[in-house]
C-alpha cells in the first residue's frame, strides 16, 4: 500500500501449516518491481505565496535591467525544476513563450516610435510617418527594460501556478471571498487545462492516422475538445453541489458589522492617501509606507473577521517540513529587504535611460543577492522521485 512517498507494508499474519499465502507472494513480487516516477509534491502553498510576493516585487517596482535579469534567472531556475515534477509546466510554457514574443515585439516598437535621446544609432527618413527620425539607444534600452518587466512577471506567476494547483489555490482562498475565489481559480485553470486537453486529443488523433492539412481537418480536434470541456464542467458542478457550495453564512451582530464597515472605510482611505503620497510626495517614503501598512492591516482585519463566519471543512492538513520553512524564511527576508530598499532614501531602484539621467543602470550587490536567493525552491526541489508499486 502506498501513502505519499512511502510504502506501507501489511502486518504479518500467522498461517496454519500446509496453507499457502498467495497474497504474501503477490506483495513480495510487487515489492521487487518498484519503479520511480517524478513527484508533483513541492512546498507548502503559504511558502509559495511568500515566494510569489517577494519575486513579483522587483518586476513591479523597478525598470533596472540588471535586477530584472536576476529575477528572470531565479524564476527560470525554479520553473525548470518544477517542469520535471508537474505536467502543468508544459501548459504554462505557452504563456511564457507568448511573454517572450511580446518582449521581442516591444523592443523594436518603442525604438521605432520614440525618437528621444542622445545616443543616435541610425536615422530613418523623416518623411516616413511615425517611424521616421533618429533611432536612439535610449529608446532601445527603454523597450528592453519594459519587455523584461512583463516577461519576469509572467514567468513568476507561471511558476506559482505550476507549483500550486487548482485545489490548493481554492483552499487558500479567504473565507470572505470564497465564491469569487472559486470563479477565479476556475478561470485561471481554464486555459492550461484546455491546452493540455488539446495536446492529448491531437496526439490521440495522430496515432489514429489523422493529419492536419487545412481548416476542415480541425473538426476531429475541436469536437472532442468541446465534449471534454462540457464533461469537465458537469463534473465540477456536481462536485460543488455535493460539497454544499454556497451554504449559509453565520449572521453578524450590528456592532460587528459597524466595526467591519469602519475598518474597510479607514483602510481604503489610508491606502488611497498612501498611493497618492507616493506620486505627489516621493520624498516622504516612510510616511507613505506607514499609511499603506495601516490601510492594509485594517482591510486584512475586516476581511478576516468576515471570513470567520463562513463554515469551511478540511479533511487534510498541510504539514510544514524543513524545506517549506526554508523557502518561507528566504522569501520573507528577500521581500522585506526589497521593501526596505524601496522605502530608504536614495535612488537604488530608479532607472530611466532618457536624459538627463544616465542610460547605464546602477547595481547594488545586496539587492542582487536578495533576488538570487529566490532561486532556493529550484535548488531544493532537485530531481525528486516517488515510489510506485508495479504488478508486472
Amino acid at each position: 500500500m502506498l501513502q505519499g512517498n512511502t510504502i506501507l507494508h501489511a502486518p504479518s499474519v500467522r498461517h496454519r501449516p500446509g496453507t499457502t499465502d498467495y497474497g504474501l507472494r503477490s506483495t513480495q513480487h510487487a515489492t521487487r518491481n518498484i519503479t520511480h516516477m517524478p513527484s508533483n509534491d513541492t512546498f507548502h502553498p503559504v511558502a509559495w505565496s511568500a515566494w510569489l510576493a517577494a519575486a513579483a516585487l522587483p518586476a513591479l517596482s523597478t525598470r533596472n535591467p540588471l535586477y530584472l535579469c536576476l529575477t528572470l534567472l531565479a524564476a527560470a531556475v525554479t520553473y525548470l525544476a518544477l517542469g520535471r515534477r508537474s505536467p502543468l509546466a508544459k501548459s504554462w510554457g505557452a504563456f511564457v513563450r507568448f511573454g517572450a514574443f511580446l518582449w521581442l515585439l516591444t523592443i523594436p516598437f518603442i525604438a521605432l516610435t520614440a525618437h528621444h535621446g542622445e545616443i543616435v544609432l541610425f536615422r530613418l527618413p523623416a518623411s516616413w510617418p511615425v517611424i521616421g527620425g533618429p533611432i536612439t539607444g535610449e529608446a532601445f534600452i527603454y523597450g528592453l527594460t519594459s519587455g523584461l518587466s512583463l516577461l519576469a512577471l509572467l514567468l513568476v506567476f507561471a511558476v506559482f501556478n505550476v507549483a500550486v494547483d487548482q485545489g490548493r489555490l481554492l483552499r487558500m482562498t479567504p473565507g470572505f471571498i470564497y465564491q469569487a475565489g472559486v470563479v477565479t481559480a476556475i478561470a485561471v485553470a481554464f486555459v492550461p487545462q484546455m491546452v493540455a486537453s488539446w495536446q492529448a486529443i491531437r496526439e490521440a488523433q495522430q496515432v489514429r492516422g489523422h493529419r492536419l492539412r487545412g481548416v476542415r481537418d480541425l473538426l476531429p480536434l475541436i469536437m472532442p475538445l468541446l465534449v471534454t470541456a462540457l464533461e469537465r464542467a458537469m463534473q465540477l458542478a456536481e462536485s460543488m453541489e455535493a460539497r454544499g457550495f454556497g451554504g449559509q453564512v453565520l449572521a453578524a451582530s450590528a456592532r460587528q458589522r459597524l466595526a467591519e464597515q469602519l475598518a474597510i472605510l479607514v483602510g481604503l482611505g489610508a491606502l488611497g492617501a498612501g498611493f497618492a503620497g507616493s506620486g505627489f510626495w516621493p520624498g516622504q517614503r516612510l510616511l507613505v509606507g506607514i499609511l499603506l501598512a495601516f490601510g492594509g492591516g485594517a482591510l486584512i482585519w475586516a476581511f478576516w473577521d468576515q471570513g470567520r463566519r463562513v463554515r469551511r471543512t478540511r479533511y487534510r492538513r498541510w504539514h510544514w517540513e524543513r524545506g517549506d520553512r526554508s523557502v518561507l524564511v528566504v522569501s520573507l527576508l528577500a521581500g522585506v529587504g526589497w521593501l526596505v530598499a524601496w522605502l530608504a532614501p536614495g535612488d537604488w531602484l530608479f532607472f530611466y535611460p532618457y536624459p538627463p539621467y544616465s542610460p547605464w543602470p546602477t547595481f547594488q550587490p545586496v539587492l542582487g543577492l536578495f533576488i538570487l536567493a529566490l532561486a532556493i525552491p529550484g535548488l531544493l526541489l532537485g530531481p525528486g522521485v516517488r515510489t510506485v508499486m508495479s504488478n508486472e
